[in-house]
């Protein structure tokens, strides 16, 4: 993997030439008590092997595959929550933006916007975004090639904040369907920026079950294993207590009682994928 510039988030050094560090906690937020509870668990999980995470959880999932589906919190709830457990946990917070007006009051309250991948290209959120000086984590489109991500990062460091991250979610293949081709991993690595892989999106089965999405929740660590040997500089990995019965994206997220095996695991390919 080329050698990227280290984005710090916190006490978190992420690059292609540090520990592995992880993005991870459930897709959407569902109550104050439930994200200090999978705050709890992950921290547990990430214990034994020393890694350092950034929590995450959406206050709106603005691309759900139907009106009928719930959305989240809002971002009023939303945001307090997150700042709440940032305090009690001391650990970095990344939340979702969809519109420009969110991105200042959201940069207040987590350390890291993420751009979801069907919005990378919409310029005038990702310059909103980069102008509050918060870390970027920006998802290449299903639709995109992974050297147009290059383009997609220049727009945000046009802003003067070159604390982005490019993350990989897979690439449509037909319908209701992804792929994860590895050789875009290093591709996006050449920007200079760390290279972050989503590992349950990528299994992740858009629309596929009608009004919700489908997924293959047991080729997520599949594809993280293959993502580490590769050399990327974080993963993304979504977890809930219950995935079956989540608000969404259930069928991709891991359950939370096997994040510390898969975790434990994951570091050990990290060391020796870069020689640490």
């Amino acid at each position: 993997m080329t050698e990227t510039r280290t984005v710090t988030i916190g006490e978190i050094a992420i690059s292609a030439q540090d520990p592995l560090a992880l993005i991870t906690g459930p897709c959407q937020l569902e109550s104050h008590d439930h994200a200090r509870m999978m705050a709890e668990k992950i921290a547990e999980a990430c214990a034994p092997s020393g890694t350092r995470f950034i929590f995450k959880a959406s206050y709106d999932k603005a691309n759900r595959s139907s009106i009928s589906t719930q959305r989240g919190l809002g971002m009023e709830e939303g945001l307090t929550i997150l700042s709440k457990i940032r305090e009690e946990f001391g650990c970095p917070m990344l939340t979702d933006v969809h519109s420009e007006s969110h991105c200042a009051p959201a940069a207040e309250a987590v350390d890291v916007l993420q751009i979801p991948a069907f919005l990378c290209r919409q310029t005038d959120l990702l310059l909103a975004a980069g102008e509050t000086g918060a870390a970027i984590n920006v998802k290449k489109g299903q639709f995109l090639a992974p050297w147009d991500m290059g383009n997609v990062a220049e727009k945000i460091a046009s802003t003067g904040n070159q604390r982005i991250m490019l993350c990989d979610r897979g690439t449509s293949f037909g319908y209701n369907t992804l792929v994860s081709d590895f050789r875009g991993l290093p591709t996006m690595a050449k920007t200079g920026y760390p290279v972050v892989f989503d590992a349950t999106h990528s299994v992740q089965q858009p629309g596929g079950q009608g009004t919700t999405s489908g997924g293959q929740r047991e080729f997520a660590p599949v594809l993280a294993r293959a993502a580490v040997a590769v050399g990327v500089a974080a993963l993304f990995i979504e977890t809930h207590e219950d995935p079956d019965d989540a608000p969404s994206d259930g069928p991709n997220m891991i359950p939370v009682d096997q994040m510390r095996a898969l975790i434990d695991r994951l570091v050990a390919f990290d060391r020796l994928s870069k020689g640490l």
